[in-house]
């Protein structure tokens, strides 16, 4: 069990004999040391102590996800509904506020836990996962995060490649892969000030976008009312988008003061997540809907395959300027693979011990090397990529949430003085994490027939209900957990 209490080392340069150190290990202590120097965080996943928490601008808690959601990924979110499950103006946009009003608010909710507790969200697991439990959210989180990142290099090398015959998707991919890596690299504190300006092209190119195609939009196509299926379908998939937010929201408070408010630093996360999703969400949902009825839109859109190619489309009218605009739109894509591939990181480091022990930094780069290739094979079906990755991520994360949440709320009273924090890598004295485990899987248990995805169909989705699986594992997992939790602390006290 040694190898699983000391997870304190944050690189690989640390060994059990320090005098005879070995080459590797001296060049990453150089590397490292240099990197430190420059002011790149080289820290690990260990929980950041209150004195250390001394950050006051929770306005960053806003515009992190402010900048995270306004953008283009955001606006293909909203271009499903039409493009994808073929809904008309009106319901998209009923369908996307009511979804946007209600999921928002578990990201932010998440995101109170990082000035509080200031730990990234894999180790804030371990408080009720297990030590060893924690490895399956953490793995899920790892293989979450590389669905966003592809997501995004597909919708930004898309929209770069829509404006040159010399470039195409598989360059742009490249440029904003390596862009994303460039920000990611320098760690938190440069992730933060980049978000603060990041969403200054996006909002500037919406705009101009509205003022250029907006007469077009009340001159969409409306099309037979849906089915029921289809409402909860797109609902889940646009929830899915928001709500698994959650599996990273914590890591960009942790260096924030555990002085503010629960209310402050919920509001301001929410504002940052509802005004961006809601925004970007109802202009993908109406440009894509109005795309059939304008022929420049609808060759632009590649028949649903290309939200770039419409962006490119809309913004030609302005001449050079547009495609200017196009390119800037494009090259903020960062904003939100940087917050991405961070998490990405610090998750990894939570599977095992020994992961803990490489450098973050390395992780980014191995996350680049691995995204661009599976993004360039991804796009050239962009919708069935897009719903697929979304609705898995959304699937298992709603069951995390709701774990997490029952934890904090019923177990540890909503009382953060409840949270030891010098036990974040002690095996022995964390939960079990069976009630968890268990609780996911019951949760799988009924996802798995309720699901509806291009490449399987449950039973109970096929009889008439709709992809509805997030919703019945969170619920089931919200149900479950806290009777099997209950069992597992009467018997092991922990």
């Amino acid at each position: 069990m040694s190898s699983l209490v000391d997870e304190k080392s944050s690189s690989i340069l640390e060994s059990p004999h320090p005098k005879q150190p070995r080459p590797i290990q001296q060049w990453y202590a150089s590397v490292t040391d240099f990197l430190t120097h420059w002011g790149i965080e080289t820290n690990g996943i260990d929980p950041i102590l209150p004195e250390d928490r001394t950050d006051t601008k929770l306005y960053q808690m806003f515009f992190v996800w402010f900048s995270s959601n306004m953008n283009v990924l955001g606006f293909g979110t909203g271009s499903a509904g039409p493009a994808f499950f073929g809904l008309g103006l009106r319901d998209s946009f009923i369908i996307l506020l009511i979804v946007d009003l209600i999921s928002c608010a578990i990201p932010a909710y998440f995101a109170v836990f990082g000035p509080k507790l200031g730990m990234r969200s894999m180790v804030l697991a371990r408080y009720s996962w297990g030590y060893l439990g924690s490895i399956i959210p953490s793995a899920f989180t790892v293989f979450s995060m590389q669905g966003f990142l592809i997501l995004n290099c597909i919708i930004g090398g898309q929209t770069l490649a829509s404006v040159s015959s010399h470039l195409d998707d598989t360059l742009g991919i490249v440029i904003i892969g390596v862009l994303s890596l460039i920000v990611t690299f320098f760690g938190y504190r440069v992730i933060h000030l980049y978000e603060t300006v990041a969403w200054i092209p996006s909002v500037i190119t919406f705009i101009v976008m509205l003022g250029l195609g907006g007469k077009h939009l009340t001159e969409a196509p409306v099309p037979p009312s849906p089915s029921a299926a289809t409402v909860l379908s797109f609902a889940t998939t646009t929830a899915s988008s928001v709500i698994s937010w959650c599996i990273m929201t914590p890591d960009y408070g942790v260096y924030h003061t555990s002085k503010a408010s629960n209310t402050r630093i919920f509001l301001y996360s929410y504002a940052g997540f509802f005004i961006a999703s809601l925004t970007a969400h109802f202009l993908g949902a109406a440009f894509a809907a109005a795309a059939p009825g304008v022929l420049s839109w609808e060759t632009g859109f590649d028949g649903g395959n290309s939200v770039g190619g419409l962006i490119e489309a809309v913004l030609s009218k302005a001449g050079g300027f547009g495609k200017f605009l196009t390119v800037v739109c494009a090259l903020s894509i960062p904003s939100t693979c940087a917050p991405t591939m961070y998490t990405f990181a610090s998750s990894l480091m939570t599977v095992h011990p020994w992961f803990a022990r490489v450098p973050r930094y390395v992780y980014a780069v191995i996350s680049t090397a691995i995204l661009i290739p599976v993004a360039i094979v991804g796009a050239n079906h962009f919708y069935n990529t897009f719903v697929d990755i979304l609705s898995v991520i959304g699937y298992w994360s709603t069951v995390f949430s709701a774990i997490v949440i029952a934890e904090h709320l019923i177990f540890r009273k909503n009382d953060w003085t409840r949270y030891d924090l010098s036990q974040w890598c002690k095996a022995r004295e964390l939960p079990l994490g069976l009630a968890a485990i268990f609780a996911f899987l019951c949760a799988c248990g009924i996802i798995v027939p309720c699901m509806s995805q291009v490449w399987y169909v449950g039973p109970i989705a096929n009889a008439g209900t709709g992809d509805i699986g997030i919703v019945v594992g969170f619920v089931l997992a919200a149900l479950v957990y806290p009777a099997a939790r209950a069992v597992e602390f009467a018997f092991s006290g922990r």
